[in-house]
């Protein structure tokens, strides 16, 4: 299912939102990478509404309503993301595969700013990707061949099943796929230091915190 946006809103506007060059774009900002494997590395955010994956705990549900956000031109998202020393740009959600991303990373591309993605994996990937952040939802399985693109897999640590189900997902990716366990930060104290645990037995995952929330930073 693909997001639905109201066809009021939407106008004479569709081709250009199927084709990329308009995205929901609820908010875009300068800051520092908090978690996985590039953590502490500046970057451009670009956060895209629209999410039916539907995550109990999600810490942006404001997210989800892609009609909530204006449909905003990509060429204006990439002049902005230029505007800035770091020449990286991480777009995520919301689940930003729900939308065709080619024409954006393309442009991107021309202005030689890398590209990171940042997916549950529900959706088909498209665009030119950099680095792909993989994180698997229980509520939506993650189509098998995005499994094949992933740089680093990031399972969401919220009970003891979801152990269980980060190794049900790390079989799936590449060998030199990166494994993180993260603590869903509402249980960040609970799950830890099961997680350290759980690493310090199970080398091949790494520990991914979100950093950003404990610096007091976007």
């Amino acid at each position: 299912m693909r997001p639905v946006i109201s066809t009021l809103k939407i106008g004479n506007k569709m081709k250009d939102l199927e084709e990329g060059k308009l995205l929901p774009l609820m908010e875009e900002f300068y800051t520092i990478q908090g978690e996985g494997f590039n953590t502490g590395s500046a970057a451009y955010f670009v956060r895209i509404g629209g999410c039916d994956v539907g995550c109990h705990w999600c810490d942006v549900k404001e997210s989800w309503d892609a009609n909530l956000h204006p449909l905003t031109p990509t060429d204006l998202i990439v002049a902005n993301a230029d505007k800035f020393p770091s020449k990286a740009v991480v777009v995520t959600g919301g689940e930003p595969a729900m939308y065709k991303l080619d024409y954006l990373t393309g442009k991107l591309k021309e202005k030689r700013i890398k590209t990171f993605l940042e997916t549950s994996g529900a959706y088909e990937i498209t665009g030119e990707w950099d680095w792909i952040c993989l994180s698997p939802k229980k509520n939506m399985p993650v189509l098998k061949k995005n499994f094949l693109k992933a740089d680093e897999l990031k399972i969401i640590v919220h009970n003891k099943d979801d152990f269980r189900w980060a190794e049900e997902n790390a079989k799936f990716g590449p060998q030199n796929c990166y494994l993180y366990l993260q603590p869903e930060w509402s249980k960040r104290v609970e799950m830890l230091p099961l997680i350290v645990a759980y690493v310090q037995q199970n080398p091949k995952w790494m520990i991914s915190l979100q950093t950003h929330k404990y610096i007091g930073i976007p």
